[in-house]
């Protein structure tokens, strides 16, 4: 299995970085069933945390050169943590995984989606519990080891409009107090760290939720070098269980975190 995971990384490199507007697409011959890819693109619009520098984008070329070929390159530049994109162990965690040292095996795995989302339309500061995984396991099975959980809250069509995905559209350190959107409790972290799990992703802008003054679902997971997957896209064509997720983050030496290509392999 894990030999062919490793392969499933290699040949899948080719595929993922396509920019394909569709966020569904054939695997082909290659990777048999469909690529579904859960990222949302980085722009101006791109959700950061209110204390973050956002997301940049600079011209450095783009038209006909004086030689007659065609050249376009541009400079970005951004926080870290914004966009899809992963928080290493290190973020919470003295010592542990920076994002570049987190193991490929921990990247890639078979996807388990636990939908809350009928929760959280009830209730936007909504706290996933371990009832709500262990309800998820008593209709589809104990999570594995090694398995790549993704929370799937209904948020993610709201990123586009920051008001309704986070809360709030002010900046500064004044806002964090008027962020909204759900997260993942300290004991339902705990239980994921039980059962072994690889990584969790969650579909808004923080594994912990909007209310969060203590980040207790961040300092549980990372300090078992768990890493967690923030502004996941829209899950809804992914299965509850039978995928494979290969989430790929910029690989920043010494890094907290970094941006992230998430991809779902669908039979």
């Amino acid at each position: 299995m894990r030999i062919a995971a490793f392969a499933l990384l290699f040949m899948a490199a080719g595929l993922i970085g396509t920019g394909c507007s569709d966020s569904r697409e054939s695997g082909g011959d290659i990777l048999p069933g469909t690529l579904v890819d859960l990222t949302h693109p980085y722009n101006e619009r791109s959700i950061y945390w209110p204390t973050a520098e956002t997301f940049e984008k600079t011209e450095v070329a783009h038209g006909v050169t004086p030689g007659g070929w065609f050249y376009s390159a541009y400079n970005f530049a951004a926080a870290e943590h914004g966009g899809t994109h992963i928080d290493a162990p290190i973020h919470f965690a003295n010592s542990a995984h920076t994002v570049d040292q987190v193991p490929l095996r921990q990247l890639i795995g078979p996807g388990f989606v636990v939908d809350v989302s009928a929760q959280a339309q009830e209730n936007v500061d909504y706290l996933i519990t371990p009832a709500d995984i262990e309800a998820f396991e008593a209709e589809h099975g104990i999570i594995p080891k090694d398995a790549i959980v993704l929370l799937n809250t209904g948020r993610a069509p709201l990123y586009s409009d920051p008001l309704s995905y986070m809360g709030t559209t002010a900046r500064g350190e004044e806002a964090v107090a008027e962020l909204h959107f759900p997260g993942l409790s300290k004991e339902g972290a705990a239980l994921l760290v039980a059962r072994g799990i690889s990584a969790v992703g969650i579909d808004t802008p923080s594994i912990d939720r909007g209310q969060s003054t203590d980040f207790a679902a961040h300092v549980e997971l990372m300090t078992n070098n768990i890493s967690a997957f923030e502004n996941v896209a829209d899950m809804s064509a992914l299965p509850a269980t039978g995928s494979t997720i290969i989430a790929l983050p910029m690989k920043i030496e010494g890094g907290s975190g970094g941006p992230l290509r998430i991809v779902a392999v669908v039979p």
